[in-house]
C-alpha cells in the first residue's frame, strides 16, 4: 500500500493476547521467524523499525523468542531478513558465525537467562570467511593475527568437503553451519533443553540474491 505521496506505508502490528512466543516453545518460534522471512520476500514487512517501536520495547523486561547466530557480512542484516522488530530476537554475529567464548556465552545467556527457546545458526552464500579459508588451505598459508582463528575454525568443514571440490564454497558453508549447530547442541547450557524439547538449535542458509532463508535438512 502506498500513501498519496507515493511512499510505502508500513503496516502497524495489532496487539496480541496470545502468550509471548518465548513461552510457546522452539517450534512456534521457528514458524514465526520463517513467516517473517516470507513477509520480507513478499515486500510486506510488518516492522518498519520506527523509533516508536524502540520506545515501546524499552518500557519493560525484554522477552525475545529466538537468538540468531549469523555472519558479520553487511549484506545479511538479520532483523531485516526475518522482519523482526525491537525486542523480538537476540542477534550474535561473528565472521562465518564462528563460535568463540564470547559468542557461545552470549547464546547461553539468551537461553538460560532470557529463556529463549530457539537458536538459529544462519550461514549465507558467498561467505568471505569461507572463501578465505579455502584460499588459505589451497595456498598453505595462514593469515596473520586473529583472522587465523576464523580460518582454523572453518577449516574442518572445508577439509570435509575437499578443498578442490568444484562446489567447495557452497558445500563447506553448509557443512560449517551444521557443525556450528552440533557444537551448540552439545554445549553444557543447551544440551538438557535440546534433549527434552524445551530448546532447539537449527541451521539455515541465506540466499544473497533472492533474500530467501532455507533450513538445513
Amino acid at each position: 500500500m502506498s500513501s498519496p505521496s507515493g511512499s510505502r506505508e508500513v503496516a502497524t502490528p495489532v496487539a496480541s493476547t496470545s502468550p509471548p512466543l518465548a513461552a510457546r516453545g522452539p517450534a512456534e518460534a521457528l514458524a514465526e521467524l520463517l513467516a517473517g522471512n516470507r513477509r520480507f520476500l513478499s515486500r510486506q514487512p510488518l516492522h518498519g523499525h520506527d523509533v516508536t517501536a524502540a520506545e515501546a520495547s524499552a518500557s519493560g523486561d525484554q522477552q525475545p523468542y529466538a537468538v540468531v547466530v549469523g555472519c558479520i557480512d553487511s549484506r545479511v542484516p538479520l532483523e531485516a531478513i526475518f522482519d523482526q522488530t525491537f525486542g523480538s530476537i537476540c542477534v550474535v554475529r561473528s565472521g562465518a558465525h564462528v563460535l568463540d567464548q564470547a559468542v557461545l556465552g552470549s547464546v547461553e545467556f539468551a537461553v538460560t537467562a532470557l529463556r529463549v527457546p530457539l537458536v538459529v545458526v544462519l550461514g549465507h552464500e558467498r561467505c568471505g570467511a569461507v572463501a578465505s579459508t579455502v584460499a588459505a588451505l589451497r595456498e598453505g598459508e595462514q593469515p596473520p593475527g586473529a583472522l587465523a582463528y576464523l580460518i582454523e575454525q572453518i577449516a574442518a568443514a572445508v577439509t570435509d568437503v575437499g578443498v578442490d571440490h568444484p562446489d567447495v564454497h557452497a558445500l563447506a558453508t553448509r557443512r560449517h553451519t551444521a557443525r556450528t549447530v552440533a557444537r551448540l547442541r552439545e554445549s553444557a547450557a543447551l544440551a538438557a533443553g535440546c534433549a527434552d524439547g524445551r530448546v532447539d538449535v537449527v541451521g539455515a542458509i541465506y540466499d544473497l540474491s533472492t533474500g530467501r532463508v532455507d533450513l538445513l535438512t
